[in-house]
């Protein structure tokens, strides 16, 4: 059961139908052409464009076409010259049967934008049918006692085509006994009557033979005949007479065969043979007429299916004989009733298979709708389903558009199957539906997105050229060519990096290599940005970042800064035969160029003139006395110190340290193994004058600048000079030696050489770091190559 909103729904629908139908009827006007039926095919009708106030070309560039009910090609538009041609013979008899005016609707279908021109073609008739009986004989049996002026009916001859050209008049060859008079009935058509001008005799004539014509009214006039057999049989005075003149009745046309249609009836007064009554068809079409009549009963049933598309009203007419040949006629009119058999029909026009995404307002398809129904049974409602951004415009009478609602997105919905339904508003509703597919051509409004907005890759030093080192991503949703991706190297926004010596990267899939061996200490880190463009016109892209990060390898040895190895003459530390256990000989520093726990350095003794008088903390490399010295132990002492990184191999550098005992710094310096092989030999007196004069000049010069800068620091005084080492009035010689320790040493240190002088024992009075310096591991390869830098940065 249907609620009260469908209900109202329903009505509403049937209202805009209505109203849209009446606009229609009063803005627009028809074109009606006129020719006669039968005219040779290629035949011209009319000129379109010339009727309708367009440009012969128009018509061209407008998409014109013809449009008939049913797509049959009638008529033909020839759109260069805008003449409307038959495309075939056309029979008014055929397409029309008795309906007139034949009245042929087509539209004219213009596109760009789509405008439907109504358009009618009467079919004027032409006499092109004669008149015809439907049977050869007509047999007559008058009693002879008939009186002068009696009629007898006789049978109505066919006539197909319509007007003047149909049956007008009928005549009786010549005879003495009867002349025919042309009547008419209620449909329209003449019917002939027999009328006896003179009594009958059986005796002296007991059957007459007349020749009845039928003539239509054309130009030249058509005609046929038949005959009429007259027998003379005795009297029967009294003819049967039906009830009723007339039986109107309407049926259903989906009425089952055999089914009772009405029940005639018809008495006579007569008696025995005469008074028994026998019923038929009048005409006796039986190869027409969809109906059957029981002779004796007067039942008229059905035969043959109605249908009430093809015919709506029946007039059948019947006869009533009695035994004496006397006969009655009575008319049945029979009016078929619609019932809602026929679907609503749908005819496609136009449709346009694919359509450009983002495109505004678009015209999808054109089709007309059509019942065969009447009355409600022929009323219809379209409609597609909802939440597809379409709808249906009407336009003219029973034809829409269907039309985009909005701009198309490929990228949310590539394909749409809408599905147009059509209903008639019978009881029960019957419907039509049409299916189209509509595909979303792609345009290029989407740009490539990277599956990051920056990306870290990582990569080992020393690496081999066109190493694999990552890669990028980026997707397009697009289609097609819009979503195919080409990488590349974008510009740096530092123009001092070489980019494009350092790394490439592969258009087709965003792979990234490394073109050139990377080295940590030179290049620890660089960035840049890539491209990812599609190949849309115009085309689209997006950036992201690449931050390459490179990985220490151990690829660098531990490197001495002090004690200096590569001076003229080796450096020789002086510990006093005095010195504690624990007692800070001197401090091997290294750096190393790597990093991490490849610069993590550790220090150990290979090597002892005397082992187990000196140790090496492992940590710090300083070089310490690990009991007391005894008179028996060497003067002079050869140490060899291992520096070793951590790194996976490990990688390691050795040092040489001369360790010279003194029973105090006011003993004569002892000179190393070397210099005592060197003063072995004899010696050239000028060499020896000139090594004496320039030892004479440096010690000098060297004695000023330890005054100055004892006095300095002996001057800043407080409780700050409590923890320095005082200087005495003796001068000694003093070091200051910087050390820069990487590695595990969290900072760098200045340690301060204090030898007190009043005593003349030459012990250490302290040894203590009085100053922080900068890290060493960014200078290391600068300290490497420079030794005047590396002297000036040990020794201040």
């Amino acid at each position: 059961m249907e609620t009260a909103p469908a209900k109202t729904l329903q009505k509403r629908q049937v209202l805009f139908l209505a109203i849209l139908f009446l606009l229609w009827e009063a803005g627009s006007e028809e074109i009606r052409y006129s020719m006669p039926e039968e005219t040779e095919s290629g035949s011209f009708v009319a000129n379109l464009a010339k009727d309708l106030g367009l440009r012969v070309g128009e018509l061209a560039t407008r998409g014109a076409r013809i449009h008939y009910k049913g797509n049959k090609q009638l008529l033909q538009l020839d759109i260069t010259t805008g003449n409307l041609l038959l495309y075939e013979k056309l029979d008014r008899e055929v397409l029309c049967r008795a309906t007139d005016p034949c009245i042929l609707h087509f539209q004219l279908l213009l596109e760009n934008p789509v405008q439907i021109i109504q358009a009618d073609l009467q079919l004027t008739d032409i006499n092109d049918h004669s008149p015809e009986f439907l049977e050869r004989e007509m047999l007559l049996k008058i009693p002879e006692s008939v009186q002068t002026g009696t009629v007898f009916p006789l049978k109505i001859a066919q006539d197909f085509d319509i007007g003047s050209n149909t049956v007008q008049n009928y005549t009786i060859s010549p005879n003495s006994h009867f002349h025919v008079v042309t009547h008419h009935r209620g449909d329209g058509k003449k019917y002939p009557e027999l009328v006896l001008d003179k009594a009958l005799d059986r005796e002296q004539q007991p059957e007459l033979s007349l020749t009845l014509t039928a003539l239509d009214g054309g130009a030249p006039p058509r005609s046929g005949a038949t005959t009429v057999r007259i027998e003379v049989v005795d009297i029967n005075d009294n003819a049967p007479e039906f009830l009723q003149s007339v039986y109107e009745v309407q049926i259903p046309e989906n009425s089952p065969l055999n089914s009772l249609v009405v029940a005639v009836s018809a008495r006579d007064l007569d008696a025995g043979t005469y008074g028994k009554v026998a019923y038929a068809l009048f005409q006796g079409d039986e190869v027409t007429q969809p109906f059957v009549i029981d002779e004796t009963t007067g039942e008229i049933s059905l035969k043959r299916a109605l249908d009430f598309e093809a015919t709506r009203f029946y007039n059948v007419e019947i006869a009533a004989t009695d035994g004496g040949g006397l006969s009655g006629k009575c008319t049945v009119a029979i009016e078929v009733v619609d019932v809602n058999d026929n679907a609503p029909e749908l005819t496609m026009s136009r449709l346009i298979s694919s359509i450009p995404e983002n495109s505004p307002e678009t015209v999808v398809a054109v089709f007309s709708v059509s019942d065969p129904d009447s009355g409600e049974n022929g009323k219809m409602v379209s409609s597609i389903h909802n939440g597809l951004p379409f709808f249906l415009k009407p336009t003219f009478k029973n034809f829409y558009t269907l039309v985009t609602e909005r701009p198309l997105d490929r990228e949310e919905r590539a394909e749409y199957n809408i599905t147009i339904t059509v209903t008639d508003m019978g009881t029960p509703r019957l419907k039509t539906e049409h299916n189209i597919t509509v595909l979303v051509s792609d345009v290029n409004d989407n740009a490539p997105a990277f599956t990051q907005t920056s990306y870290t890759l990582w990569v080992r030093e020393n690496n081999s050229p066109a190493l694999h080192i990552g890669s990028v991503s980026a997707t397009d949703s697009d289609a097609g060519a819009n979503a195919q991706v080409t990488y590349s190297l974008l510009p740096p926004p530092d123009p001092l990096l070489p980019l494009a010596s350092l790394v490439s990267i592969n258009p087709d899939n965003g792979h990234l290599f490394a073109l050139t061996s990377l080295d940590y200490e030179a290049l620890r880190a660089f960035e840049f940005r890539v491209g990812a463009t599609d190949r849309g016109s115009p085309a689209l892209s997006s950036q992201a970042l690449v931050r390459v990060l490179v990985a220490d390898a151990n690829d660098n040895a531990p490197f001495v800064l002090y004690p200096l190895q590569n001076a003229s003459a080796p450096c020789t530390e002086l510990v006093p035969r005095a010195a504690e256990p624990g007692y800070l000989v001197t401090k091997v520093v290294a750096v190393d160029g790597d990093a991490g726990q490849n610069a993590w350095l550790s220090y150990q003794l290979l090597k002892a003139t005397e082992p187990g008088l000196f140790g090496v903390w492992a940590h710090n490399g300083e070089v310490r006395t690990a009991r007391l010295l005894s008179e028996r132990d060497a003067p002079k002492q050869r140490l060899v110190v291992l520096v070793k990184d951590n790194g996976e191999p490990p990688l390691s550098a050795s040092v040489t340290l001369h360790v010279l005992l003194v029973d105090g710094f006011s003993q004569p310096y002892l000179p190393p193994p070397e210099a005592e092989a060197a003063a072995a030999a004899p010696a050239d007196p000028l060499t020896v004058y000139l090594v004496v004069a320039l030892a004479s000049v440096s010690s000098l010069f060297l004695f000023s600048v330890l005054v100055f800068v004892a006095v300095r620091l002996c001057r800043r005084g407080g409780a700050g000079s409590a923890g320095r080492c005082p200087v005495p009035e003796g001068h000694f010689p003093g070091h200051l030696v910087d050390v820069s320790g990487t590695g595990t040493l969290s900072q760098s240190y200045q340690y301060e050489v204090c030898l007190t002088g009043g005593t003349g024992t030459g012990e250490f009075k302290c040894l203590k770091p009085i100053l922080p310096t900068f890290p060493l591991q960014d200078t290391v390869r600068e300290i490497k190559e420079n030794p005047t830098l590396r002297n000036s940065f040990l020794f201040n």
